[in-house]
């Protein structure tokens, strides 16, 4: 029982800790806190593709928001020999 109560507390904290949406790797439009506005009207989709970490492809999706930035709602990695 006491193993029991310790694992569901770690889930917890693990679950805590998650912060709630794809964060930015290097290569994203707003990786390291850059502010992108788009000319594009609010709602819009934006889709972004680049060479990511050991050459596997990295698939973005962004939506416009109100104020024109730019809000990154997916991520998603494949290799990069499936795209070329």
């Amino acid at each position: 029982m006491k193993h029991a109560v310790i694992a569901i507390f770690f889930a917890l904290t693990a679950c805590a800790s998650a912060t709630g949406g794809p964060e930015p790797l290097p290569g994203s439009l707003t990786y390291g806190g850059k502010v992108v506005h788009s000319p594009y009207r609010p709602g819009t989709v934006v889709k972004n593709t680049f060479l990511g970490q050991f050459d596997y492809r990295v698939f973005e999706t962004y939506v416009v928001q109100p104020d024109g930035t730019l809000k990154l709602t997916s991520q998603s990695t494949g290799p990069d020999f499936l795209w070329q």
